[in-house]
């Protein structure tokens, strides 16, 4: 996670390729284990689901947090949670990106005070499993780096997840049918340094022959890990037990009992 670098001209600030999936507002975000005083408080404002990470920006803009980033490989222990009284919440604990004006971890706790916890919840831990499978093998999240030069308001696509679905995955846009306000969303010429839903650290899927310097879809390998992956990502019978699985670089690799299991069944 970094602090403070995910925002522009009271709007949100995205890198370049990356896609925002769903937008939410009036949604209160709660930090606990930092003292830091950009901490302190509950802090309310909108939340962004993109191919890459979470956003929240504040709405407050004497706030110490006007906003904060969670890439997907940054993230632990996210559950849905539904009290019995009171609102449903997600939950789970964040780790510092280095150079991101702040270290160590903090927990977190996402309010949706007009709903649909459940459902955002359930799609950020489906994008996080399916970008987490695309993680090139670090065991840290990598350094957050300013942007080298000045941001624009964001081409169309940067909201306008693919009607086709990500690996077989659709984003709730149902849910969450509204868009960024005009004017409010900004962009760098920088790429992600983490990967996306698709692997990409730039695209979320692959573009066409030629743009950008992209010219190769995703692996066959990639693309059958991720869609194979997507069927245990949680239980729809138990919606409020979730979590984000680890990346696959802290997977140790299987014995060869369970391999030759494997093949056999």
């Amino acid at each position: 996670m970094s602090l403070n670098t995910a925002h522009a001209n009271g709007g949100v600030l995205i890198h370049a390729g990356e896609c925002i999936l769903l937008f939410v507002d009036n949604v209160s975000v709660e930090f606990h284990g930092q003292d830091q005083p950009e901490f302190k408080g509950t802090k309310s404002g909108r939340l962004y689901l993109t191919t890459h990470r979470v956003i929240f920006n504040a709405k407050d803009s004497k706030d110490k947090l006007l906003s904060f980033s969670m890439p997907f490989v940054t993230m632990s222990n996210v559950e849905l949670e539904q009290p019995v009284f009171g609102a449903n919440y997600i939950k789970g604990k964040v780790r510092a990106q280095p150079n991101g004006n702040w270290v160590g971890e903090a927990k977190f706790k996402l309010m949706f005070k007009s709903g649909g916890a459940i459902e955002f919840g359930q799609a950020m831990l489906k994008a996080a499993q399916l970008a987490t499978r695309n993680g090139p093998g670090y065991d840290t999240p990598p350094p957050y780096a300013p942007p080298p030069g000045p941001w624009y308001a964001a081409p169309p696509p940067a909201y306008g997840p693919s009607p086709m679905g990500y690996y077989g995955w659709v984003p709730p846009t149902n849910v969450f049918p509204n868009a960024p306000p005009p004017n409010s969303v900004f962009m760098t010429d920088m790429p992600p340094p983490y990967p996306g839903i698709s692997g990409y650290n730039g695209y979320a899927t692959a573009p066409p022959s030629g743009a950008m310097g992209f010219t190769q879809p995703p692996s066959a390998a990639d693309a059958k890990a991720a869609e194979a992956a997507q069927s245990a990502y949680y239980d729809p019978n138990r919606p409020q037990c979730a979590y984000v699985p680890p990346p696959a670089y802290y997977e140790a690799p299987p014995t060869y009992q369970s391999a030759t299991a494997k093949k056999d069944q």
